[in-house]
């Protein structure tokens, strides 16, 4: 957790004090990095895990979970006073896997988990880029009477797709090996610009607080609806996850390494939708912000009772 800590803080510190002085900077540094950043990323980490049946059914899985929670999210929105907007919906549900996620399954877990995590970090990046774009839009593209056109746009155009065909494209060469060796340097770097990506946005979020503060007729951030996000992305959706895996033949260390990365903060993923598409960028950035504090806790709190059950289990 340290050493987490040491990659966390600094990134968001300096994205803090980048957007203090250079706010405009956010948007032509999110852009490039979702075009091009997640696909290498992604790429990267497909291809340290390797492509097989094990991970894709674990993506499958992690799709599955994410679908199913934001179903039930929507079902419980109440539409009089729209206490859970699609951006808190989708942070309640996608993790930050590959930033928090998977060194925390490195930290904590054997080996072996490694292969588990990167498949549900993949999973769950394939749905979310697709399927966010769409449901950062609302009720406007249920209507919409192209819509599943619109949905296939948007999975084969996604950062997860194209780090999909990169990977394969790269198997398919002799010199996989080499290449999966040159493309860790800069999926670190995406990691350190995505960080500061969020803390140019927590600076910018600052100054609309403390613009609010001398303006009575400023709008109240919807500090219930943060909380009951918070309470779905740590506490609610890992619990689900976990019920699945109780279900599902898999072994212990499988299970940990699932239910750690539901139990992940709010993905960074989340914000850069928001900026892109003009959604609720300034919930994401809280949500993610007070997701991450309080994850540092919280999953310690899951990897113990996760330990606790596989011992009764016996698995």
């Amino acid at each position: 957790m340290l050493r987490l800590l040491a990659e966390l803080i600094p990134g968001l510190l300096g994205g803090y004090l980048l957007g203090r002085f250079k706010p405009g900077w956010v948007k032509p540094l999110a852009t490039p990095l979702v075009r091009y950043g997640v696909p290498i990323s992604l790429m990267g980490l497909l291809l340290k895990g390797g492509l097989n049946s094990s991970l894709l059914s674990t993506a499958a899985t992690a799709a599955a979970a994410i679908f199913g929670m934001l179903l039930v999210l929507r079902r419980w929105r109440r539409e009089s006073d729209q206490w859970l907007s699609p951006t808190l919906q989708l942070g309640s549900c996608v993790g930050n896997t590959a930033y928090f996620g998977i060194p925390v399954a490195l930290a904590l877990l054997p080996p072996e988990a490694l292969s588990i995590s990167i498949g549900y970090d993949f999973g769950a990046t394939l749905l979310s880029w697709g399927l966010g774009p769409i449901w950062l839009a609302g009720s406007s593209q249920e209507a919409h009477p192209h819509r599943w056109r619109v949905l296939i746009h948007h999975l084969s155009s996604s950062p997860a797709s194209r780090g999909l065909l990169g990977a394969l494209l790269v198997m398919a060469t002799p010199w996989q090996t080499t290449i999966t060796s040159a493309l860790w340097m800069p999926s670190r770097v995406v990691i350190v610009l995505a960080l500061i990506v969020v803390g140019m946005r927590l600076a910018g979020l600052s100054e609309e607080r403390s613009e609010a503060t001398h303006n009575t007729a400023a709008p109240i951030a919807p500090s219930q609806a943060l909380n009951a996000a918070l309470g779905c992305k740590l506490l609610l959706f890992p619990a689900l996850v976990l019920g699945l895996t109780l279900v599902l033949p898999i072994s212990a260390f499988a299970r940990q390494a699932l239910v750690l990365q539901a139990a992940a903060p709010t993905a960074i993923s989340v914000l850069l939708m928001a900026e892109t598409e003009q959604a609720d960028s300034s919930a994401a950035a809280q949500l993610i912000w007070r997701s991450t504090l309080l994850a540092i806790v919280t999953v310690p709190i899951w990897a113990v009772l996760l330990k606790t059950l596989g011992e009764r289990l016996g698995t």
